[in-house]
């Protein structure tokens, strides 16, 4: 069935006739299948972290663990009224800025129902699940009614869009990057703009959906508008006849969307960027994770055909590959722009795809493994405010619905050539079948690794931590929690983060003279969370001296500290318990799973 929006469609899909309906209803059906299909790809890929409650992400726990709280905090929002944009339950007394940070408030609050009668760990569970196959669903409706006007092909595309190598890397507990269901929509409602007559109630909808990607990734909504942009503008100049008619109400709905979503996030914003906790970029560090150039044509290890060791060195951990495309995906990809050059639609897609891919390669080229010493052109870029708080290595994952738009541009293009030669039609459609097969087989996703977590110990559930946190005061974890250790967060998260925390993992300034205020995972570093480093890192207690002992107790009183308590399941909590004690002079007693030193008199 072709919509009036296909018949429009940039790509011309809909040019030689409707797509395929079949019998009355029969499209409604192909629909259902579409939507289901997506569901039960997404619940095969988190299958082992459905089947036992007690399994976590194997590879990236902590950015589980951190998302957990993001979701608590959604919740207490909703039922403490809590201030969205900061919190002072981690981070104690500084707290932290979440607009600074993945807070996703557009979905932390609408799914705070989920989160208060089920815990944190099932509400981010289902946010991963739904926002992948809520992603190719999207997808689905915006290729099938919007940009391709036939269902085949735009499943083909919707399935790679949700779920491609990079979207499945990224489901290792980032689900703020794989639910990108709200882009479709963009794309959908950008290319609206141009419809006379209707430019208020488009700009409208278009800064309503700008505002909701910007509470869930402002990564992607940067990458989103960088995208649409190009292709717009190769729109412009390669079809002069929309040009012409599209101008004006295009440019009044572009302006209407840009004040409405000016106006909405010009708070946030600000606490993001002026606000306590603002930081001016990402350290030199994060700045470097950059995609190594042939990763490109490699094999993810969440895929049906690779493996940890053949992907180990071209990306810096699983959570961050962000290429992995294939050869033969690759060279179809490059196959396809040729073949269908004369669609500026893909002349655009391509431009975009070329600068995403320089861009990607980081200040440095890196191939297989090694530094080549050729500068990038990221190098020019990584200083500029904005771009230097983007990760280089992500403008890769942009890729996936540029290439997923191609695949979907391409087989509709075959199902058009096959309907004008019949005769030649089986011998068509095989070859599009070997094609793809040899292209998208090796990509198909594997179930995330998942590994049985720790169960949170009595101390936390039972509620006897709060006395020690009665007037304002925190508790410490040993070691405290950062980027390498963040189970406290799942702690705190359960509680509803009741139970407050000193330090924590989140992106936080560093404030240290000289350091510029450039993004730590953490707060900056005070004597005692140095020492607990050592000792994690070492497993040995270094010497203490009597200026230890008084830099503990400040420390302690800067955390306003009311309990130290130390997981005994720790590979160095025998250190750990020694290194508290003589620092402190308290014997610490096991309680509720733990031990715990109950400082208040130390403090006071």
């Amino acid at each position: 069935m072709t919509t009036p929006e296909s018949d429009a469609a940039p790509g011309g899909a809909a040019e030689d006739g409707p797509d395929e309906g079949g019998r009355p209803g029969q499209g409604r059906w192909v629909d259902v299948l579409a939507v289901l299909s997506f569901v039960l790809l997404a619940c095969w890929i988190t299958a082992r972290l459905w089947l036992d409650p007690a399994n976590g992400v194997r590879d990236n726990r902590t950015d589980e663990a951190q998302f957990e709280w993001m979701m608590a905090h959604g919740a207490r929002v909703v039922t403490d009224f809590a201030y969205p944009f900061t919190s002072d339950r981690m981070n104690v007394p500084d707290g932290v800025n979440l607009m600074a940070n993945t807070s996703v408030l557009s979905i932390s609050l609408p799914m705070a129902p989920v989160t208060v009668l089920f815990g944190p760990r099932w509400s981010f569970l289902l946010f991963l699940t739904l926002g992948m196959a809520a992603t190719g669903v999207a997808w689905y409706f915006v290729l099938s009614r919007v940009l391709i006007g036939a269902r085949g092909p735009a499943w083909l595309g919707a399935g790679f869009c949700a779920f491609a190598p990079a979207m499945v890397s990224h489901a290792n507990a980032h689900p703020n990057i794989v639910s990108q269901f709200v882009v479709p929509l963009l794309v959908w409602r950008t290319l609206r703009l141009a419809e006379p007559g209707r430019w208020l109630r488009n700009g409208l909808l278009l800064g309503v959906l700008i505002v909701w990607q910007a509470f869930l990734n402002l990564e992607i909504l940067l990458m989103t508008a960088i995208g649409l942009g190009v292709v717009v503008l190769a729109l412009a100049l390669g079809r002069p006849e929309l040009r012409a008619a599209a101008a004006r109400p295009f440019a009044a709905g572009l302006a209407v969307a840009a004040v409405l979503s000016g106006v909405l996030l010009a708070y946030p914003l600000s606490v993001q960027f002026f606000g306590p906790g603002a930081y001016q970029g990402l350290s030199t560090l994060i700045r470097g994770y950059r995609t190594d150039l042939a990763s490109y044509v490699a094999w993810s290890r969440e895929s049906l055909a690779g493996d940890a060791r053949g992907s180990v060195w071209l990306a810096k951990n699983a959570t961050e590959e962000n290429a992995f495309f294939g050869w033969p995906l690759a060279v179809l990809a490059v196959a396809l722009v040729w073949w269908l050059r004369r669609n500026v639609v893909v002349l655009g897609l391509a431009a975009v795809g070329a600068v995403f891919v320089l861009f990607s390669l980081g200040r440095e080229i890196r191939f297989d493994g090694r530094d080549t010493g050729i500068p990038g052109p990221w190098a020019a870029l990584e200083h500029l405010p904005i771009l230097h708080s983007v990760v280089p290595t992500r403008w890769s994952l942009a890729l996936t619905p540029i290439v997923g738009i191609l695949l979907a541009l391409g087989a509709e293009h075959v199902r058009r050539l096959a309907r004008r030669h019949p005769a030649a039609r089986r011998q068509i459609r095989f070859a599009t079948a070997t094609v793809l097969t040899m292209a998208l087989l090796p990509l198909l996703p594997t179930p995330l690794p998942s590994i049985r977590l720790d169960p949170t110990p009595t101390f936390v559930t039972s509620g006897a931590w709060r006395p020690y946190v009665a007037g304002g005061r925190s508790i410490v974890t040993l070691p405290l929690p950062d980027t390498t250790y963040a189970v406290p967060l799942r702690w705190s998260a359960e509680t509803r983060l009741d139970m407050p925390l000193a330090r924590g993992y989140f992106l936080y300034p560093d404030t240290r003279p000289g350091a510029g205020r450039v993004a730590l995972f953490t707060a900056p570093p005070r004597p005692t969370s140095t020492f607990f480093t050592i000792i994690r890192q070492t497993d040995a207690v270094p010497p203490i001296t009597p200026q230890d002992r008084v830099a503990a107790v400040d420390d302690l009183r800067y955390w306003r500290a009311g309990a130290v308590v130390l997981d005994p399941r720790l590979r160095q909590a025998g250190s750990m318990y020694r290194g508290m004690t003589e620092l402190t002079g308290i014997t610490p007693t096991f309680t509720g799973g733990v031990w715990l030193w109950d400082v208040r008199p130390l403090v006071d």
